[in-house]
């Protein structure tokens, strides 16, 4: 089951993850957020939280402090 986050404008996003190669070499996933489930919906990892721009609604994900 994929982790769905309503914003404040009513809009249901699906987040979804992808690993990509930084320019070292390292790997590192990147989370993102779509209107439609997709193959690379994923859940909420631990240690992240999802926050929200209130002037447009964007949502990202970082980590808990």
């Amino acid at each position: 089951m994929a982790y769905k986050h309503t914003n404040s404008k009513g809009v249901t996003y699906y987040l979804n993850s992808k690993k990509v190669t930084l320019r070292g070499g390292k790997e590192q996933p990147i989370y993102y957020f779509s209107k439609d489930e997709r193959p690379e919906a994923v859940d909420l990892p631990d240690g992240k939280v999802v926050k929200e721009n209130p002037r447009n609604g964007f949502l990202t994900v970082s980590n808990k402090k």
